[in-house]
């Protein structure tokens, strides 16, 4: 089978609201009735609030069972994970902070088993830092003593673009810092609070519930080109 669409999304807009997501709707539903998933919060440290909020969420917007791969914690069920992960319709990446997260799905070997699932065909579901994660780098400010060196690392890259999320009143400095560090006509993609971008396998990109920024590198710099915006 070959691989699927990967849903970015920034969350936000809808999360107090008594009605569910319509993104998360849409894609719970090309995903099937009811699909179950399976929830990685690396990246907050597999917090348990975080999880039963987002696992209501998920609920109400057309999921069943939403079942918790715990990989951060000292001496986690990686092996339980593992089990959960290959049993799920749908695995969904949390939000958090985008090192953290990748340095315990690294430290656990829980990367390449991810790899995996995703070439088999698996949907993969993103959320704020949880899509960054999902792209193929991010920027970091490894001293932090020295605000003017910066560098990339590398995330799953199971969607092939760079892209930050629900800073549009910030105006993506660190989306501009990413890109500043790659080879000209590079593209990336700020994701404003309440919408998503949903990228396929080949690099296409489509706006999901809203514009969605495009930047591109030039000259070892960032610069706007427009927005993406949705089909319907």
């Amino acid at each position: 089978m070959k691989s699927r669409p990967v849903y970015l999304l920034a969350g936000g807009r809808h999360g107090r609201r008594r009605q569910p997501d319509p993104l998360l709707q849409g894609f719970f539903r090309e995903c099937g009735q009811s699909p179950s998933v399976a929830y990685v919060g690396a990246a907050s440290g597999d917090d348990r609030s975080f999880f039963d909020f987002i696992a209501a969420a998920f609920k109400a917007a057309g999921a069943g069972r939403v079942d918790h791969a715990i990989t951060a914690p000292d001496g986690a069920d990686i092996v339980k994970a593992k089990t959960i992960l290959e049993h799920a319709d749908i695995v969904f990446i949390s939000g958090g902070d985008v090192e953290a997260g990748m340095d315990v799905l690294r430290a656990n070997s829980v990367i390449d088993f991810l790899s995996g699932l995703f070439r088999a065909g698996k949907p993969f579901l993103g959320l704020s830092a949880g899509s960054i994660m999902l792209g193929r780098e991010w920027v970091r400010w490894p001293n932090p003593e020295n605000e003017d060196y910066a560098e990339l690392f590398p995330c799953l890259g199971f969607a092939p673009v760079i892209c930050d999320t629900h800073d549009e009143d910030g105006g993506w400095e660190e989306l501009q810092a990413a890109l500043a560090l790659e080879k000209d006509g590079a593209r990336g993609y700020g994701i404003a609070t309440g919408t998503g971008l949903k990228v396929f396998p080949g690099g296409r990109v489509e706006a999901l519930g809203g514009p969605v920024f495009e930047y591109v590198s030039r000259g070892g710099k960032a610069e706007r080109i427009g927005d993406i915006l949705p089909l319907k």
